[in-house]
């Protein structure tokens, strides 16, 4: 049995997984190619950290597969100087990833022991400019809003008011938004004031951010 080779599987990840998506932004391949994921994965995947798939976390929750990961990375054209809000942090990877790229990353989950993990994992890879929250997204006092750039990493049936408002004029958000089988990853860009640019980019399945509000239900 051939032994788990991380960075050659990191290497095939980029150029047989996500450079065939349509990911060419060069900061993303290479903070892609440099941020190991495998320290990310619960043990018992580890050997798929790089795999085309959603691997499993606790609570049910997944790691988003690799090429929405960077497709998300690139649709949101973050800047250096960017502030970034992530709506759940999960294993941390694609915190990290957001890290390199951005400012200042203040990222929000649920789960404490999501956040506390995740805390260990970037200071052992040396990142400092992420602040971490635990708490519910739709209702915590975020610091730093408003944002230049957010992440969802979960879906929402539809797109959060509130997410919106957090923005800063200019400002980028990626969500998948819908419920399955039909869900769409989307680009709403604040133009200015409260006009803003919707863009569809694909469409996908992914699972549900925790604490997602339904739609109102129609009642004949």
């Amino acid at each position: 049995m051939t032994a788990f080779d991380p960075e050659r599987a990191r290497f095939n990840m980029v150029e047989q997984q996500i450079r065939p998506w349509e990911v060419v932004d060069p900061r993303v391949l290479d903070v892609l190619q440099r941020v190991p994921r495998d320290p990310f994965t619960p043990p018992a995947y580890r050997a798929l950290a790089y795999a085309d798939i959603e691997v499993p976390l606790a609570h049910g929750e997944t790691m988003l597969a690799p090429k929405i990961e960077a497709k998300l990375l690139q649709a949101l054209e973050i800047q250096p100087t960017d502030r970034v809000l992530e709506i759940g942090t999960g294993s941390g990877y694609l915190t990290a990833c957001l890290a390199h790229l951005g400012g200042h990353v203040v990222t929000i989950d649920w789960h404490a022991d999501f956040v506390a993990e995740a805390q260990v994992r970037l200071a052992e890879l040396g990142i400092a400019n992420v602040e971490f929250v635990t708490g519910d997204a739709f209702a915590a006092d975020l610091p730093g809003a408003p944002f230049d750039v957010i992440a969802v990493t979960g879906s929402v049936p539809i797109l959060p008011a509130r997410f919106q408002a957090l923005l800063n004029e200019g400002g980028r958000l990626f969500a998948v938004v819908g419920e399955p089988p039909a869900q769409e990853a989307t680009l709403l860009t604040r133009v200015r004031g409260e006009v803003y640019r919707r863009e569809a980019l694909f469409e996908t399945v992914i699972s549900p951010l925790a604490n997602a509000p339904k739609p109102a239900a129609f009642v004949f």
